[in-house]
């Protein structure tokens, strides 16, 4: 597995001497040996490298998620600027700042789901970049969850928001430079792109198949593990159930205050639901929803990661927890992710109709069937976009 930012090394493409550098990192910005990306360029490009960008959680990933902002800063090393693409100013390079550099390189690590906010800050990236006349270099990495598997339905289109950027399923299954291919050329962004591919990445990997350290991209996403159920259950984020923040295994466990855990695992496994097991569990969070407040629940264990279908599985979650506790489940109103006027779980499914769905108590099987069209119309189109 060699890494974009390795073949940058390797390449070492005259224009890295040639243009005014800007950088859009955070810590798990590394290659194989965890040698930052920000030294790298550093080394390469010289007095050129000129800003560094940072996506939501910061540079150093310290900010928790959902709103939480960090601040513009100067690196203390390169004397150069740290433009947060993180605020309730702005989630996009601004004019002033793209005007410091003629080419801005990307090396983020994404996790697969549609609604992980990298892969909306290097669509607006793109949309700058286009607007202003700068090139735009993306340095690709592996999707850790696989770039073979795809679930769930399409974003519709006037849904699109901060964790919706393009009409994609939850599972995409590309990586960030395949996303940003499908998403100058889907979106007629008609930005200079160019993508720096891997070599020796295969479509089937999973993260634990590349070899490579894994750098948790943010503070609730600490093992690959994690990033296998969040196109699931971050959909919990749009209900009052933890999902897990404020514990050691965030987006794993998930509970409330009101939940018997006894009897929700019963109900789930009477579904047979593929690749997943439930383990009964209590925890406190210590920030987050219930903060200081026990909560019982269930803790995932991924027993096959290619049955397991994480999308479907946390729709029978939130299912089955509304029909045992109608009274108590609720849908937090907004804010979420400065949408301001729509229920975050709709931000977050991109469709509307899957909650109209769970409310009805339609079957998770036909509601499935009727989002399978358009998936297979997303297959074909996203195949001009792959790399490998």
């Amino acid at each position: 597995m060699i890494l974009g930012v390795e073949q940058l090394k390797e390449l070492h493409p005259p224009w890295l001497q040639e243009a005014r550098i800007g950088l859009l990192i955070n810590q798990a910005s590394v290659d194989s040996a965890l040698r930052s990306t920000r030294t790298i360029v550093a080394e390469l490009a010289g007095e050129n490298l000129r800003a560094l960008f940072s996506p939501q959680h910061g540079i150093k990933g310290e900010a928790q998620a959902n709103m939480v902002e960090t601040e513009d800063e100067v690196d203390p090393h390169l004397r150069i600027p740290i433009y947060s693409l993180y605020s309730s100013k702005t989630r996009t390079p601004t004019e002033e700042q793209l005007a410091r550099i003629d080419c801005l390189l990307i090396d983020l690590q994404d996790v697969g789901a549609r609604v992980y906010t990298f892969a909306a800050t290097m669509g607006f990236c793109l949309e700058a970049g286009a607007r202003y006349k700068k090139k735009i270099v993306v340095l690709d990495r592996p999707n850790p969850i696989n770039g073979a598997q795809v679930e769930g339905n399409l974003l519709k289109e006037g849904m699109r928001s901060f964790v919706g950027f393009a009409p994609i399923p939850m599972r995409h299954g590309m990586t960030m430079g395949e996303l940003a291919r499908f998403f100058n050329e889907e979106r007629k962004i008609g930005a200079d792109l160019k993508v720096i591919p891997m070599e020796g990445y295969k479509r089937e990997y999973f993260f634990s198949d590349t070899n490579l350290p894994w750098v948790p991209p943010s503070p609730n996403m600490p093992t690959p593990a994690t990033a296998l159920v969040y196109p699931g259950q971050v959909l919990l984020e749009g209900t009052n159930l933890s999902e897990g923040r404020g514990t050691p295994q965030p987006f794993e466990c998930f509970g409330a205050p009101y939940i018997d855990s006894r009897s929700l695992k019963r109900q789930l496994e009477k579904r047979k639901l593929p690749g997943v097991r439930f383990q009964e569990i209590s925890f406190t969070p210590q920030f987050d929803k219930w903060q200081g407040e026990l909560c019982h629940g269930l803790q995932m264990q991924v027993t096959d990661t290619r049955a397991y279908k994480p999308f479907y599985t946390t729709l029978a979650i939130i299912q089955e927890v509304k029909g045992l506790w109608p009274q108590d489940f609720a849908w937090p109103p907004p804010p979420y992710e400065y949408e301001l006027e729509q229920l975050p779980i709709d931000i977050i499914t991109g469709d509307e109709t899957i909650r109209k769905g769970l409310e009805q108590g339609r079957d998770l099987d036909e509601m499935e069937a009727g989002w399978q069209e358009d998936l297979e119309g997303f297959l074909a189109k996203r195949k001009q976009y792959l790399l490998y």
